[in-house]
């Protein structure tokens, strides 16, 4: 008989015919952000511990509020006895199939209904799957436990599987101002929604200076600043009134870029636009500013994809590590940032060379962007994308493969150079 205080899930009973497998790699991006739940976890074992504080940390369980116990199963029965049960309890156990059974029939006394349960446990068998998943426990999963497996294993008790997925949000930021973090991110949009025909929507986060506007060729009514002036409107259809379109598979969250007023936010302020817009377009472009406030850096660590934008000079390189450092630290189950470095081989300007920059921050450039100043000016005068100045460009190719990579289409498995190589042959042969 199944306790009711345990959820039961029919489907999964019929999931179980395979053996159980390992966790997904940490680079899953489907795994979904965990709504506003209170967690206890009661560990047998340090590593399953500093598993559970790991996740914590994580910016998919930022609305989580995450307790870890020692003592494991004996612990979580005698601590519910005069405490509350949250909405969900990870409990360790070594204990085999019976006396296992035993004991959480004593932890489903002490359990308020509705509260989930998942089991992690030293012992790789099917059958004791299938009978705690038919006694209502909601996962097993087999020690030891990855970051992200504990994550998705969370999430997916929790996600609504009627729901349509949920679009990635790529943040685009620069290591200084001025070397072109906007221009890579309007392209790389206007690439997603004309090479790969895949829905996108550009959010200019620049409310005070932002270009996406003059980029776009748009002068929108309405746009970003009010979306965060009335949260309480704030759904998928106020949203879609506020988005300009640009054709068929782009849209424009514009900047007012006024200085009529003063744009201070607190931390979390995007995050109910970034969530809204996320749930109605695959690809959500975050066109992030150059500063460094308490939005802009939690708006950064919270996204599913960071792409870095430099110039090749040591102004640049040391921002740039100290980003790519933050993001590592705190974004330890995620992949790292995209690297792009941008005007390359600027007339008589002495630079740090690719391969030393890329050394120096641990990472493969996704692409080699040259300094070509004639093709991007009469863009940015004309209201225009690249593809539409100059069609023929090598640059294109280069949008294009920073949209493959951001959207999953394709890994990039050496650097998109932009045409750069010959032009750096011909310098290397006039020095000759």
């Amino acid at each position: 008989m199944i306790d009711p205080a345990f959820d039961e899930d029919e489907e999964g009973i019929e999931e179980t015919a395979e053996p159980i497998e390992a966790a997904a790699p940490a680079s899953r991006p489907e795994v979904r952000p965990v709504p506003r739940i209170s967690i206890q976890a009661f560990c047998e074992s340090p590593d399953l511990a500093a598993t559970i504080e790991a996740i914590a940390g994580d910016r998919r369980m930022a609305r989580t509020h995450v307790k870890v116990h020692t003592g494991g199963l004996a612990a979580a029965i005698e601590f519910y006895q005069d405490s509350a049960t949250p909405n969900l309890i990870v409990v360790e156990t070594s204990l085999g199939r019976d006396p296992l059974n035993a004991e959480l029939d004593r932890l489903a006394e002490v359990c308020d209904a509705g509260t989930k349960v998942i089991v992690v446990g030293h012992v790789n068998d099917v059958e004791l799957y299938r009978d705690l998943i038919r006694r209502g426990i909601s996962e097993y999963m087999i020690a030891p436990v990855e970051p992200l497996g504990m994550i998705s294993a969370i999430s997916d008790l929790y996600a609504d599987r009627t729901a349509k997925p949920l679009g990635r949000s790529i943040a685009f930021i620069g290591g200084k101002g001025g070397v072109g973090s906007s221009t890579v991110s309007h392209n790389v949009a206007w690439s997603i929604a004309r090479t790969l025909e895949s829905d996108v929507v550009v959010a200019d986060l620049d409310l005070a200076f932002g270009t996406a506007g003059l980029d776009f060729n748009q002068d929108p009514p309405q746009g970003i600043a009010e979306a965060i002036n009335a949260p309480e409107r704030l759904d998928d259809v106020f949203l879609d009134r506020l988005l300009a379109r640009c054709s068929d598979h782009l849209s424009l969250l514009a900047a007012p870029a006024m200085l009529d007023r003063t744009y201070d936010f607190d931390e979390t302020a995007f995050a109910q636009i970034i969530d809204v817009a996320q749930g109605g377009v695959p690809a959500l472009l975050l066109d992030l500013p150059h500063e460094w406030t308490a939005w802009v850096r939690g708006t950064l660590l919270s996204a599913d994809e960071v792409v870095l934008t430099v110039e090749p000079d040591l102004g640049n390189l040391r921002n740039a590590k100290n980003i790519v450092d933050l993001l590592r630290q705190a974004r330890k189950n995620d992949v790292p940032p995209r690297l792009v470095i941008n005007k390359v081989g600027m007339a008589k300007r002495p630079e740090i060379s690719v391969e030393d920059f890329a050394e120096a921050l641990k990472l493969t450039p996704d692409a080699v962007i040259p300094c070509d100043p004639q093709l991007f000016g009469t863009a940015a005068n004309n209201g225009q994308m690249i593809a539409e100045t100059d069609a023929k460009s090598p640059v294109v190719e280069a949008f294009d493969a920073i949209a493959r990579v951001i959207t999953g289409r394709s890994e990039l498995k050496r650097a998109r150079r932009g045409g750069l190589s010959p032009f750096l042959s011909r310098l290397r042969g006039k020095s000759a």
